[in-house]
Order: structure tokens, then sequence, then C-alpha cells
């Protein structure tokens, strides 16, 4: 694993700090987690979303179609003084319950009201007072958001973002996936409180034990939350024979966890027999930290599938979609890419892949990585990357005498197996003196396990370049950046041979690469954080450009909106010569935009004879084990501008006050002492001491009228007990 600290990037590092307070600072929304975090075609379900500075959210977005929100509601962190008040509006509306004795049977319980809206007004406060903790252990998850979410019969199967909508911003995105099987979701955790050391059982996930092991019947798809300490257990019926595929997505969903350590949940998944003998296990597949297992079951009966995180660490983010079944899984393609227009469909390698057709979604168009699928029985397996590209393809001869080299023609692609271990493929070519040749291999980022390492000789055998990993802020979610890539001016004319091995010197049919060799082609990528943005009407922020080159393009690059969007401009900047990281500043129009708009960031420049045009891709900028960053890419950069005097509507308008009437306050302080509270009492009048002041300041007042609105406006409050708790603050004046 490297560090996120390139060149380029130290160089910007104290301008992206700076530019903390315009381009970050905003207080849009933010979602730590969503659980479930999916749900099958044709069904309705209720999604529960974790994070800070929600208050205000009235609904979501989803990218694709299909997928429809319902409704939004909103749990905003309550603190010590809104509980109590509830606390006591629950108290008050179980006082005002008749004796058990005088409610007919069949009835409510005794201490329960008998009309409606008061039984309504108790589970919602009785809910709220549930949800609550003092100290969470992160407070930065710990306002809620539940959604309900209509996924449609047709709705495409596979990844989408969601992200949250407030009139001041939008969020960052999550992943939210659209599944095929039936799923089962184990009931939403509470917010965990925070662990005192030495008292650390208090904080554990209680669970009746009922709720500890859990029967499901095959395929499925199980959604969880673990907690810390917590161990998650199915049971399920297979029969001999049958080769299931247990899958993980955990790190997927959720990709960094800045304050868990080694930086995401890291499940561990374990199946046992009906007698607890473990059968299986895996904590990782391949180089991903999310597990799978292909289980060839023994013999019919009942086995166990367990689910835990490496540490026993857990919390509400730590979140997991465990599919099981006899379902197709594609293990490897070969080749790894094709050129653009020529590509067929590769060879696949897997299990449960009889009769299965491999499907695309890349249209033969435009170069880039595209998804792979099979479909099997109408179940569709996981997504594996395919790359097009505009070069002529070959491929490597695989049973050439061992020193031999194969002889290809520049430029070239070259799609190759390390078949073997300790293998090395090698290439041989001819160049004049002073050429400039690139050898760039795709394999890690095409999802092989090859850990490649490069070297160029010249026809004698003199290293001439040498290579084994390198950085690529491209690359999203990998942790370790292990594709070569080298470029070297050629000392003299003749032939020179690239040889290609695996660092660790393993090999196999999964093992392909893909292996550009020939000039140089000098191109850039760009990438833009946040991927949203919010500001108010008639100001600016920053947006942070982060330019990748390549084969050693150096030069100008003009950063520019696309299009001016819901009056959103930009003036336009020129990254300079050999310069990674800019910023773009945008200033918003005089009016508020009606919901999010879509802004694209554009990169032009000439290379050669041509002018080279680039969108930048949105990235959230994502820390892991405290030090190391990563730029996972997101498909959209929405933006909202808002009115600087905006006022959110009152959810619920306010009970008309009578006029104060020295009757009215009395009766009202009579009333509130039939309520176990704390009112503020009157100041004294005593001339000449220090009782003179009022016991609470006006900014006190204040504040307990402005919780006593917000709670109202939720609904935890009726219209009697707000009154009161009014009037109080009068008298308290």
């Amino acid at each position: 694993m490297k560090r996120y600290l390139p060149t380029g990037f130290r160089a910007g590092l104290a301008m992206w700090c700076a530019l903390a307070a315009t381009a970050w600072g905003q207080r849009r929304p933010h979602i730590g987690y969503a659980y479930p975090a999916g749900g099958q075609i044709g069904t309705t379900f209720q999604v529960k979303l974790g994070g800070q500075d929600l208050d205000e959210v009235t609904s979501a977005l989803i990218t694709g179609n299909g997928v429809t929100v319902k409704s939004v509601e909103v749990l905003r962190r309550l603190n010590n003084q809104e509980i109590q008040l509830i606390n006591e509006q629950l108290r008050a509306l179980r006082r005002a319950a008749p004796p058990a004795g005088k409610v007919p049977a069949p009835g409510p319980a005794a201490g329960t009201p008998q009309d409606e809206a008061s039984r309504k007004l108790v589970e919602r406060i009785e809910r709220r007072v549930r949800e609550w903790v003092q100290t969470p252990a992160c407070a930065s998850i710990a306002s809620i958001v539940n959604l309900e979410l209509i996924v449609a019969p047709e709705a495409a199967l596979g990844p989408r973002e969601l992200r949250l909508v407030s009139p001041r911003g939008v969020s960052n995105p999550l992943t939210f996936v659209v599944g095929q099987f039936p799923e089962y979701s184990r009931k939403p955790m509470l917010t965990a409180t925070i662990q005192i050391l030495g008292k650390e059982a208090g904080a554990l996930r209680k669970r009746p034990p009922e709720e500890l092991e859990d029967r499901v019947a095959l395929p499925c798809t199980l959604n969880g939350q673990i907690a810390s300490g917590e161990v998650n257990r199915y049971r399920f019926e297979a029969s001999k024979g049958q080769r299931l595929v247990i899958s993980t997505l955990a790190r997927q969903l959720i990709p960094f966890v800045a304050d868990a350590v080694p930086g995401w949940f890291q499940p561990v998944v374990v199946v046992y027999d009906a007698q607890g003998r473990e059968l299986a296990y895996a904590d990782d597949y391949r180089f991903k930290p999310d597990p799978v297992i292909v289980f060839e079951v023994p013999r019919d009966g009942e086995y166990v599938c367990e689910v835990k995180d490496s540490l026993y660490r857990g919390r509400e983010d730590f979140v997991y979609r465990l599919t099981i079944g006899e379902l197709p899984f594609v293990t490897s393609v070969f080749p790894l890419g094709g050129q653009v227009g020529a590509a067929r469909l590769p060879a696949m390698q897997g299990v449960n892949l009889i009769d299965a057709d491999l499907t695309s979604a890349w249209n033969g168009k435009v170069p880039g990585i595209w998804p792979l699928a099979a479909s099997r029985l109408g179940y569709e397996s996981n997504r594996v990357p395919f790359a097009l590209d505009r070069l002529r393809d070959e491929f490597e001869q695989p049973d050439l005498p061992a020193g031999a080299a194969q002889r290809v023609e520049l430029p070239v692609v070259i799609n190759g197996r390390i078949d073997r271990p300790d293998d090395w493929d090698v290439y041989e070519f001819t160049a004049s003196a002073g050429q400039a040749i690139v050898a760039e291999v795709q394999a890690r980022r095409l999802d092989s396990p090859l850990d490649s390492v490069l070297k160029l000789t010249d026809a004698a055998g003199r290293v001439i370049a040498f290579n084994d990993d390198r950085e690529d802020l491209t690359a999203g979610l990998n942790t370790h950046h292990a594709d070569s890539y080298l470029m070297a001016k050629l000392p003299a004319a003749g032939a020179y041979r690239l040889h290609i091995g695996d660092t660790a010197r393993q090999g196999g049919e999964e093992y392909g690469y893909r292996l550009r060799l020939g000039p140089p082609q000098p191109d850039f990528d760009l990438r833009v954080v946040p991927t949203s943005v919010s500001l108010p009407a008639g100001s600016t922020t920053a947006l942070t450009i982060f330019a990748v080159r390549r084969d050693g393009f150096n030069g100008p690059i003009k950063l520019a909106l696309k299009e001016a969007v819901g009056g959103i401009t930009a003036v336009p900047v020129t990254l300079a010569a050999n310069q990674t990281t800019t910023r773009l500043t945008i200033r918003s129009g005089p009016q508020a935009t009606k919901g999010p708009v879509r802004l694209v960031v554009t990169g032009t420049a000439k290379i050669g004879a041509n002018e080279v045009v680039r969108h930048a891709v949105p990235s959230e900028d994502k820390m892991q084990a405290f030090l190391w960053r990563h730029l996972v890419p997101a498909s959209e950069l929405p933006v909202v501008v808002f009115d600087r005097n905006y006022q959110p509507e009152a959810r619920r308008p306010l009970p008309a006050r009578p006029a104060p009437t020295l009757a009215a306050t009395v009766a009202a302080v009579a009333q509130a002492a039939a309520v176990p509270s704390t009112p503020a009492p009157a100041p004294t009048t005593t001339s000449g001491t220090s009782s003179d002041k009022p016991k609470f300041s006006k900014q006190q007042i204040a504040g307990r009228l402005r919780q006593l609105k917000l709670l109202y406006e939720e609904g935890l409050l009726s219209d009697d007990f707000y009154l009161v708790k009014v009037a109080e603050c009068d008298v308290a004046q």
C-alpha cells in the first residue's frame, strides 16, 4: 500500500489546505452510511441514512432510472435539554391516560392514551428516545434520515449513487445497489454509544437471543450492520454438490472510514456445518478486502454462514451486503480488452458459468473501461472491467522456447498472461537512436491479480529502464498501485527487449495483462474535488482541479465550465506547464437555483497539431488510516445556489398563542407544576440585591423557545404542552 502523495500533490498540498475553508467550508449535508445499501427490483423498502448537517434534507437523488423516493423523514440529533422536554411531554401524556381499570378490553395498555392522536405521539416520542444517545461513538453519523424507496421491476441491476438534497446543498454520494435476489435485512442499529476505557462492555449491542441467528432461504442477499464485538449468523439448507458463491460488499459500499483502522470495515466470512465445524473461511478476495467464498457443499443438510469484523470493531457504518446462492461468478476474462470497433467478447473463467452468456455495455464506441457480466438462468454475475483502446491489438505467443522473444511492431497493445509461477514474457522490437519508448501495463486496474514488473534491455541484456509500481490518481479505490510504467529514450539504433513478469513470481490463468508498447501518446486526465457544491446567490467558491499528465505531456491546460448552468459562471484559468493542481473559482448568479444543477468542468490543451478536450471526473477526497488519501470518482457534480435569507418553511404551523393575562400566566404556571420538570422561575424583585437580575438571560430564553419550536414542528409536542412551556418562558423573562 502506498501513500497518496505524488509529486504534484505535494506541490499543491499547502494550497489544498488553504482551499478547505472555501471549497469544503460550505455546510453541505454529509452521509456516512446507508442501511440497507440496496434493495431488490420490484420492491418498496425503508433505508436509514446516518450523517451530519441533515436537518433540512427534503429529498434524495439516485442515479439511473427505476428508483424513486416515496417519503423522507428527518430525525435530527437532539440535545440533552430537548430530550428532557420530550420526556416531560411523554410523562404528561401517560398521566393524562385513564386508569387501567377504566379501559375496556381489548384496549390500550395502562398508561396509554385512548385517543389516536395521543397514542401516535407517544409512539413517536418513544422512538426518538430509543434512538437517542448522549455520547454517540461517532457524532458525524448520529443524525438520521429515513427514506422509503420504490425500485421498479424493470430497474437496471447494479450499483448507483445515492445522495441527500437540502435547500442548501447536495451530500456526498454513497453506493446503492439494485439487486436481483430476495433480500433479508436485520433491524437497523441504534446509534452506538462511545466506549469508555474499562467499561467497553456497556457500549456493546444488546441483541435478544432470537436475533443472534437468522434462518434464510437461498438464493438471497443479506443486509446487516456489525456492532462492536458482534457476530452475525445465518442458517440455510443446501444440497450435496451445489457450488455456492458467497460474495460480500462492504468496502465497496463505504470505501474509507477515516477514524477506523486500517481505514475500512474488514469483514470476515466463515461457513460451518450443523455441528459447528469450520468448512470455509475468507477475509478477502485476491487483492480486495471484501471476501468471496466458493463453497462446494459436501452433503445435504444445514449450514451456517458467519459474518464479523476481523478486529471485532463495529458501529452503524460497518454495513455489508452478503449474497449467497448457486450464482454465476466470473473470476477472470481474457483478453482484458480490445481495439475500439474491433473488440470481441472475451473468454471467461469462473463458477456456475455453464450455458452462461457474456454481455457488455461498451457498445464498441469510445476508449475507456467498461463493465462485463455473465447471465445464466435469468441471474446476472458480478461485473468485471474490460478496456477499449484505439491502438492495434496483438496476442502473446505462449509456447515460445525458453529465452526466446516474440517480435512485435510498434505501436501495439499486447494481450498476454503470466500463466505460471516465475514466468517472464519477452517482446523484441527495433528502434532508432534517441527514440522515446513507453511501456505501460494495465492489469490490477482491470482486476487482474498480477503485480507487474517491467524491464527494458538492449540486445546484450544491459538494463535500460526498470519499473515495478507507479502511482495513478485515477485508480480510485485501488490501494496498491501495482501496474508498471516506464518511459525511456533509447541510446542507439537496434533491437531491444521488454520483459514483463510478476513481482512475487506468481502466475496462473487469471494473471492477464494489457501491455501498451510504442512511442509516447501525450495526454491528460482531470479530477475535480469535491463532488457537490453549495453556495449563496451572488457569491463565489473554488473547485480543486487535479491534472494527471500522461506520457510526458507538460503543456498548459485551459480549464473552464462546459456551459453556464443555473446562472453559475467561471472565469477560465490555465494550468501552467508541468503544474498538476490548481483551483477554478465559480460564481453563482443573483437567483437561487430550483434544486441541484449539474456542472461539467472541461480542460482543453494543444497536443501536437490537435486540440484535445477532456472532462473532469467529480471525485471525493477520502482518507483511510489517518494518512493515505484517495480520489474516489463519482458520476455527477451537482451544485445548489441558495438564497442567503432562506428560511425553511414550518413543517407544522405553530398554535396560536392567547394574549397574555395575569390569570393566564398563573394558570400556565399551575399547569406546568403538574408536569415534573424544572420550569424557569420568575425573577424576584427584592430591591438593592443581586436577585434583581433575572435568573435566565434573554439568550437562554430565546434558545429555549427555539428548541420548543423545532420539537413542535417535528411533531414531538402537543399543542397544550407547547403553549404551557412557552408561557413558562414568558414568566421567566
